[in-house]
């Protein structure tokens, strides 16, 4: 990063504890973490060591319990409900394993859902659309239906639909989890691209073959980091 430019991401001394009637879980721990505009960064390590946590935290659908996050310079932790859903939506695109495609909306509406909580006009969104479907390749897929697509289809739909609001930062929870092989192939191919042509990328996976695929490899192990590598 060149002195002197802000981090899109920055993480300082994170903490996170579930509390339940009889125990508290101590998620995450002291993570200090910065992810810079145009990096692709993934968050490796075994089931339960809190991957998934840190990356809803940054996603704002989880609030931390200590320490400071700053999204593109500005405070968040402490924002109201309503307006983390703005910045969410206005600002960070979700892949998630399960896809989480609307059932009965068809791909064109799939995509074009978080267009339509921002209030833009009909023809910017169709626009917006119709670009983020040639991008991942299902143009011709667009009035089809999720449970008419294979896997790698709906995934690929699921990144359109996060790409089509033009988000600073692409959150991606273990986006090959439910494909075979040759479709986890290609939906990595497909972020690579993504990330080439600028996109700011932080990726959690289990697999070491996709891991190595980002610039840094951020391990954690019981909450904490405990390594960095680069890719």
């Amino acid at each position: 990063m060149a002195e002197g430019v802000q981090p899109l991401i920055q993480l300082s001394d994170l903490g996170k504890v579930f509390y339940t009637e009889e125990l508290e879980t101590h998620a995450l721990s002291g993570v200090h973490l910065d992810i810079d505009r145009g990096e692709f960064v993934s968050i490796a390590g075994p089931s339960g060591c809190g991957k998934s946590t840190l990356l809803s935290i940054i996603g704002l659908l989880d609030t931390a319990t200590a320490g400071e996050y700053q999204l593109d310079g500005e405070p968040v932790q402490g924002l109201s409900v309503g307006d983390r859903a703005r910045i969410r939506n206005e600002a960070i695109g979700f892949i998630f394993q399960a896809f989480n495609l609307i059932g009965d909306l068809t791909v064109y509406e799939n995509v074009e859902l978080p267009l339509v909580y921002r209030d833009m006009r009909g023809s910017e969104r169709k626009t917006r659309v119709q670009a983020a479907l040639e991008r991942v390749g299902m143009v011709h897929r667009e009035k089809h239906f999720p449970a008419q697509l294979s896997g790698g289809q709906q995934q690929r739909v699921a990144v359109a639909r996060a790409i089509v609001g033009e988000p600073l930062i692409l959150l991606a929870d273990e986006p090959t989890g439910n494909l075979d092989s040759t479709n986890g192939k290609a939906v990595m191919d497909l972020l690579g691209e993504l990330h080439d042509d600028g996109a700011t990328v932080c990726m959690v996976t289990h697999d070491p073959r996709y891991a190595d695929l980002a610039e840094r490899t951020v391990h954690l192990f019981d909450g904490r980091i405990v390594d960095e590598e680069s890719g």
